[in-house]
């Protein structure tokens, strides 16, 4: 299968997490677009979703899906959102898309967090897949300083030339080079420091489902 279809094949899997009656959280991202093409299936089953970015917002709309403000919802049964790496305990680095900020959110609002993901984004340790950090503007060259000294290699991510923009009016920093044998510790640190919006690090807000796409079908991992 190819890793779109696998991603489709997940997509299709998630359904049966969510609740009918309920109001749905709605990640952002690739497999994420199979997930809310999925949905369409049983709006008719559900109050509609909060979603994690103005992209997402805008393909649920399309297909007839009420969108909330999450400031509007208390409480969200469960959140669909895929990783660009989860490891073997549920924690996930996120962020390949811009949207790790809102997608902390509604992850934070959620009882259950289910991460889809096909099986190339399953790794021992993160911190292969470039570490997004979302930062104020302001901010940027002494929070890469400050990585350097932790061994990575930090830059501002670019959109035809210029630093992106984030739904929030912020930038990203992507960091290469960290191996991230604590999650929780490292989440906590870096989430300190001035200037720092979000870290891409998803381990307090830590996937408890995962439906892996794989060549021999949807593999469940619990954690």
């Amino acid at each position: 299968m190819t890793q779109d279809e696998l991603k489709a094949l997940v997509g299709q899997a998630a359904l049966q997490y969510v609740v009918p009656g309920e109001i749905v959280g709605v990640g952002t991202g690739s497999t994420v677009n199979k997930f809310i093409d999925a949905l369409a299936s049983m709006k008719d089953q559900i109050k509609g979703a909060v979603s994690s970015s103005e992209a997402s917002t805008v393909r649920l709309k399309a297909l007839g899906i009420p969108v909330f403000d999450s400031n509007d919802v208390a409480e969200l049964a469960v959140y669909i959102d895929g990783a660009d790496e989860i490891n073997g305990q549920g924690h996930m680095v996120k962020g390949g898309g811009a949207a790790l900020t809102r997608e902390k959110i509604v992850a934070a609002q959620s009882k259950m967090f289910v991460c889809i993901a096909d099986e190339s984004k399953l790794v021992d340790h993160l911190g292969t897949f470039p570490l997004p950090v979302e930062v104020i503007p302001m901010s940027s060259a002494r929070i890469m300083a400050q990585f350097a000294k932790m061994g990575g290699q930090a830059q501002v991510r670019l959109k035809d030339g210029q630093p992106l923009v984030t739904d929030n009016g912020q930038h990203i920093i992507d960091v290469k080079g960290l191996t991230i044998s604590d999650p929780v510790a490292f989440e906590a640190e870096v989430s300190q420091w001035p200037g720092v919006v979000t870290v891409g690090v998803f381990a307090y807000q830590k996937a408890q489902v995962c439906l892996l796409g794989t060549s021999a079908g949807v593999k469940t991992l619990k954690f």
